[in-house]
């Protein structure tokens, strides 16, 4: 909550400025509507001699009330209680008195202690001072289950980012291991442009998918070409019989999505279709637009469900869960991943999600 035309700073974000402006400005209106009371009952002048008393005690008194109730609020539920009831009677009793005292001496000229006017101090204190202590408390303990859900936000932030740098940073280590061999093994055979042309693939791709953030979010053009430069790669050990092609329509080039999404789905295709056979086999991303909707397909011509293919037996399904998880944390119940057959030979990888040319920001308090 913000003061309008003051600042955007939120007003209880200074608690301790907030407590001095709402108790000044308090006390300041209960003296003004009781002088504007009484001078309308066709009260003297000097009947604001024991309000202005009355009213800088209670400021006074309800100063040491805060500064006990700040001290009781985070204690067990029966020693803050107990303790703020008899601090209010405290209070309430103090108040009374010297109210009673204050309005005898100038009114009564030293007259004897009026006992019916202390009762009518008191129950008007009580009141007072009740609707001040029910105020402080209603506010502070508003503003804890405001920090609370604050912090609980943070913390599920915290955790969602978490779990998708895990998921991201999850490459399968024998892709490292098989580039790093092939790059071994030219360089014994003194291959060393082809070694060096990979080690420089291999350094980009690398510095490509730690350089982002887990929770990035890329163009599919941006992704199309990692995963070109990843399958460069990946064409150095295999050379023919890794055929890859793109087709993404021009207007779904700037839409995003989860960076390094579709690497895996590549990875599982070369692993179950490309390497099981001799001829190799062909690795088709293609990117539509359809209505309000970017469908992706990443499809393969392996031997298909229950062979090798991409979602074959073979494969632990690590991959795919993981790209399942991801989409659910960036779209939540809107997206659609499906795993199927070709017909004849192959297998094919659905995803569907919003188009969206912006990336969405988490919303934090």
């Amino acid at each position: 909550m913000a003061l309008p035309g003051l600042s955007n700073q939120p007003f209880f974000a200074d608690k301790s400025r907030a407590f001095w402006a709402l108790q000044t400005i308090g006390w300041s209106f209960y003296m003004m509507l009781r002088l504007a009371s009484g001078a309308g009952a066709g009260m003297s002048l000097s009947w604001a001699v024991p309000l202005l008393v009355s009213t800088a005690t209670g400021y006074s008194l309800t100063l040491i009330m805060g500064g006990l109730f700040r001290w009781l609020i985070n204690r067990r539920p029966v020693v803050t209680w107990s303790l703020s009831v008899a601090t209010f009677v405290g209070a309430v009793m103090v108040h009374s008195l010297i109210d009673a005292w204050v309005f005898n001496l100038l009114e009564r000229e030293g007259g004897q202690f009026n006992g019916a006017l202390f009762l009518g101090a008191v129950t008007l204190n009580s009141l007072l001072l009740g609707a001040w202590s029910a105020l402080y408390y209603g506010i502070n303990f508003y503003l804890i289950i405001e920090e609370q859900a604050d912090q609980l936000l943070k913390l599920e932030n915290q955790a969602t980012s978490a779990q998708l740098a895990m998921l991201r940073y999850q490459l399968n280590p024998h892709f490292l291991f098989n580039t790093l061999n092939s790059i071994s093994t030219l360089v014994l055979l003194k291959q060393t442009e082809r070694a060096n042309a990979m080690l420089s693939r291999l350094s980009s791709f690398l510095r490509y998918t730690l350089a982002n953030e887990a929770t990035a979010q890329v163009t599919i053009e941006q992704e199309v070409e990692t995963l070109k430069l990843y399958l460069e790669i990946e064409k150095m050990r295999f050379e023919d019989r890794l055929r890859p092609s793109f087709e993404v329509e021009p207007a779904v080039e700037k839409a995003r999505l989860p960076s390094l999404l579709l690497q895996p789905l590549v990875e599982n295709a070369i692993k179950y279709a490309v390497t099981p056979q001799e001829e190799g086999a062909e690795i088709a991303v293609t990117a539509r637009l359809a209505g309000d909707r970017v469908q992706i397909t990443v499809s393969d011509t392996g031997a298909g469900c229950g062979e090798q293919g991409t979602g074959a037996s073979g494969s632990t399904g690590v991959g795919l869960a993981n790209i399942r998880d991801r989409l659910s944390q960036a779209y939540g119940e809107d997206h659609r991943f499906e795993t199927k057959p070709m017909t004849g030979k192959g297998f094919q990888v659905l995803i569907d999600i919003p188009f969206q040319t912006e990336t969405p920001r988490l919303e934090a308090v």
